[in-house]
């Protein structure tokens, strides 16, 4: 009898799990693709980017976290080495040998975020639409790896010239679907992700064209995202889905 009790209790909590919003700390592990648009274009083509999120949802399904983005790509775009390639060209190393430079894009973005998660009708309440707006920091540079450590023209600091290391004030946006659930592997949101950022160069003198970069940056990035998550439920199922 106590053991039929109990499972009529558990199914009860159950199904009060799924029917209510409750308020939970998010953690999730991220992964995308973008395309670049305004002036970064000019530089680079298609990257790629993987990261993570802490975030808060409340019973209200309001959504406030902060993210954090690695970018990565090898469409780099502007060649900035032009001036150290010889006739055929390629670098050459200091004992005339072609280098083995490896010319790829890197970059970080760091994003405060706000968002709400609209309920779909007969899926979980805590499940839905999601729209979130945020601002922070972007950050992309050229990245030159001369991987025998050969190349005299870009050694220590003096790459520093060619990188492009540009940054500034972002904006981010993202529109998706989210979906948690009493499982915690069947927890994940996709969605678009889209950035705009304000960037300037970091640098005082680009040494290819031998003058300072004073332009001011309007970056934008559009892409896929989707991520898995950990909710942090509490240890009771029947405390973390009542209101």
């Amino acid at each position: 009898m106590k053991a039929v009790f109990l499972f009529l209790l558990l199914a009860f909590c159950s199904k009060a799990q799924l029917d209510s919003t409750i308020s939970v700390p998010l953690i999730g592990i991220q992964f995308g693709g973008q395309l670049p648009g305004g002036d970064m274009v000019k530089r680079f083509g298609a990257n790629l980017e993987a990261g993570g999120m802490f975030a808060y949802k409340t019973n209200k399904n309001w959504i406030i976290g902060l993210e954090s983005n690695f970018m990565f790509g090898r469409n780099v775009k502007e060649d900035v080495l032009k001036k150290l390639k010889n006739a055929d060209g390629f670098v050459t190393d200091n004992e005339g040998y072609r280098a083995d430079l490896r010319v790829t894009e890197r970059g970080l973005g760091i994003h405060l975020f706000l968002g709400k998660v609209i309920r779909i009708k007969g899926l979980n309440p805590n499940s839905g639409l999601m729209i979130s707006i945020g601002t922070g920091y972007m950050q992309h540079k050229i990245n030159l790896y001369d991987a025998q450590q050969k190349i005299a023209a870009i050694k220590g600091s003096l790459k520093y010239g060619y990188d492009r290391l540009s940054n500034g004030i972002s904006f981010s946006q993202f529109i998706g679907y989210l979906n948690l659930s009493e499982n915690r592997m069947l927890n994940f949101y996709v969605g678009v992700q889209l950035y705009q950022g304000l960037t300037s160069s970091v640098r005082k003198l680009n040494y290819d064209t031998g003058l300072p970069d004073t332009k001011q940056r309007l970056d934008v990035l559009t892409g896929m995202r989707v991520g898995w998550i950990l909710p942090l439920y509490k240890k009771k199922p029947n405390d973390f889905y009542i209101n």
